[in-house]
């Protein structure tokens, strides 16, 4: 049964009080920023603070309570089972958000019986919970249900210390947002405050718009919406002002004291209390209801803003005007002169119509040479084209290696050659809305088909390298592609006209756990996958096992084959290469033609292992229809490639194959 009661004396019925009165309230300030000033380094997990340092955490609370503060927040933002497990805290995550509300509670009592003789409201407490610190559906693997989950956890600990009430604050993705309000209501009937954060510009770092945010949160019923953390108190002034329009909900400002500036070794905010104080001014005549601070604030700042508050006019100080914003608009953009509609496209056939013709469609992979001159790729793509091949796959450039962007090349191979390429792209190390504006690059560029990869972490020694970072992979960067093709920006903003990108993804036939390949292979599809690639086929069976295993989820696919050039390279694959499942027949071939005729038999070799493989997938049966092609990777020569083309064309002549729709 949800608990509408918290164990706080009087708390929800305050706290509603404070909500549903008219007038504007107090919040508190940062946490973090006064835990650091107290001298806790950042490897120690804050949030077990409550447990481990109880009376530093509560201090805290009870400067915040002294400068004026009526609401206060726990210090739980990222106690939740995720960003617990990075200390191996995460089967603590009840007791330590537990733990949060008392030292809150313990403050108000302190202060309780220090200010006897207060007149005013006392304090309630409300629950901090921020995102999970990683990503869900539909940018990531982690289910609703399972962000439900996650946060019911947290949600249940805050709930048996005692809260009075929730603050989602500083989510970026309106739909885990919502899956935290979601798991609030599932577990109790206190009133939800929730706050969003803002890049530079006035919007998420998805690119939901300030309108979107609102409107959805108001149809979640929360109690109230704001915003907090952000670019500082001139970027949340304006979302105020926007928010305002647009909803008769109490509206929270909380913003950092500024953006963050390097100080010597030190990070600090440069906005003082007496600039905090002549916003918040602003922001309560803009429509705020309940005014605190983020990052950067102290408890002078939340003193500073009790007297903007108690006097009922600015701090001293010269009055500050919202920054005006270039308007938006959502109707078509015209088209520059000469560009046609829908990008550049010179290549007389377009990958899709290759895919869906009938016919097999034969694609080589090669990669631009080191440099920034594209010569060679264009040469080479050239031959390959007179030899008959259809596409020419780009790889993205391997780490540490200058040279040409896979996309850049792409563009350059269309243009000049007239061949269809398809670029690789490698989520890793990229940030989401950075990949969106390169994905509507290609597009622009008339490249309307990419592959998508998460791209996986390099080892440094036994740990991996903490440069790296995915704040999406594939899943995620597919579901964006697709709204693209709808024409919504990841954060719902109008993408007009919408992208033609067709978006590829891989398959994993081969994976020690086939569970998880399954999985990942479905999620893709039904995030709007276009085609599949596999992972290099030297059994054709493994394929085969995949695909009639996954039956539902069917989408066109390019058999990878990879022509074996010697037993060296087969031993390096099968034993140090993820994804290449090499027989030991296939082995045994290579060294026996290497051990009769050397170096030039084993390469024969490789190239009839290879046509024999390529048999196997051409023959008349159901699961073949899946496959419209295939994709050649490695580095055989063009001459010893074009016999498997030939080869190609000639099962073509003589099969009798369904068209494709």
């Amino acid at each position: 049964m949800k608990p509408s009661v918290s164990p706080g004396q009087d708390g929800p019925s305050l706290l509603r009080r404070l909500l549903d009165d008219g007038r504007p309230h107090l919040m508190d300030g940062a946490m973090g920023t006064m835990l650091y000033e107290h001298g806790v380094f950042l490897n120690v997990c804050y949030d077990d603070l409550n447990r481990s340092r109880p009376e530093l955490v509560t201090s805290i609370h009870e400067a915040y309570l002294q400068a004026g503060a009526e609401i206060l927040e726990t210090n739980t933002f990222g106690a939740n089972p995720v960003k617990l497990s990075a200390f191996r805290l995460e089967d603590d995550t009840e007791a330590i958000n537990a733990a949060g509300v008392r030292c809150a509670r313990d403050a108000i009592a302190r202060h309780r019986a220090q200010e006897s003789q207060r007149v005013g409201p006392e304090a309630c407490v409300v629950g901090a919970i921020g995102p999970l610190g990683l990503r869900i559906e539909p940018w990531g693997a982690t289910s609703f249900a399972e962000a439900q989950a996650l946060f019911s956890r947290q949600i249940r600990g805050l709930l048996d210390g005692g809260v009075d009430g929730f603050l989602l604050e500083t989510f970026q993705d309106l739909g885990e947002l919502e899956q935290a309000v979601l798991a609030v209501r599932a577990c109790s009937d206190l009133p939800v405050m929730v706050q969003m954060t803002l890049t530079e510009g006035g919007r998420t770092a998805l690119g939901t718009p300030v309108s979107r945010m609102i409107d959805a949160l108001d149809a979640l019923g929360v109690d109230a919406l704001g915003f907090n953390c952000s670019a500082g108190p001139a970027e949340v002034l304006e979302a105020v002002e926007e928010a305002a329009e647009r909803t008769q909900r109490p509206i929270l400002a909380q913003p950092n004291a500024g953006l963050p500036r390097s100080v010597g070794d030190r990070t600090i905010y440069l906005a003082s209390p007496d600039y905090m104080a002549r916003y918040a001014r602003r922001m309560l005549e803009a429509g705020a209801r309940f005014l605190g601070g983020c990052c950067g604030t102290t408890p002078e700042h939340i003193r500073a803003l009790r007297g903007v508050l108690d006097a009922g006019r600015p701090a001293d100080g010269p009055r500050i005007e919202a920054r005006s914003r270039e308007p938006t608009t959502t109707g078509s953009v015209p088209r520059e002169k000469g560009l046609p509609e829908g990008g550049l496209a010179p290549a007389q056939e377009t990958f899709r119509s290759l895919l869906n013709g009938g016919g097999w469609l034969c694609c080589v992979e090669r990669a631009p040479h080191a440099g920034w001159r594209p010569d060679e790729l264009l040469a080479e793509a050239r031959r390959l084209h007179e030899a008959g091949v259809d596409v020419l796959a780009i790889p993205d450039p391997p780490r540490g290696v200058a040279q040409i962007p896979a996309g850049v090349a792409a563009v350059l191979v269309q243009e000049t050659v007239g061949m269809v390429t398809l670029p690789h792209y490698t989520a890793r190390d990229r940030i989401l809305m950075d990949m969106v504006s390169d994905l509507m690059g290609l597009a622009a560029g008339g490249v309307h088909q990419v592959l998508l990869k998460s791209g996986d972490p390099s080892p440094t020694g036994p740990y991996p390298d903490p440069s790296h970072f995915s704040e999406v992979d594939a899943i995620g960067l597919t579901h964006a592609v697709h709204r693209l093709n709808s024409g919504m920006a990841p954060g719902g903003g109008a993408i007009e006209p919408p992208c033609p990108l067709m978006p590829g993804i891989r398959l994993n036939q081969v994976s020690p756990d086939p569970a998880r390949a399954r999985s990942r292979y479905r999620y893709k599809v039904e995030a709007g996958a276009g085609f599949a690639l596999t992972q290099p086929v030297y059994d054709a069976t493994l394929l085969q096992a995949f695909l009639e295993d996954n039956g539902e989820h069917r989408i066109p696919v390019l058999a990878v084959l990879r022509p074996l050039g010697s037993t060296e390279e087969a031993e390096f694959l099968a034993n140090e290469v993820p994804g290449h499942e090499v027989p030991a027949s296939v082995r045994s071939r290579l060294a026996e033609a290497e051990a009769r005729g050397g170096p030039a038999a084993a390469k024969e070799e490789g190239v009839r292992i290879t046509l024999e493989i390529l048999e196997a997938l051409m023959v008349d049966a159901p699961w073949t229809d899946w496959i419209r092609g295939i994709y050649l990777t490695g580095q055989t020569p063009v001459t010893e490639l074009t016999s498997i083309v030939q080869a190609i064309r000639q099962r073509e002549a003589q099969a009798v194959r369904n068209p494709h729709a």
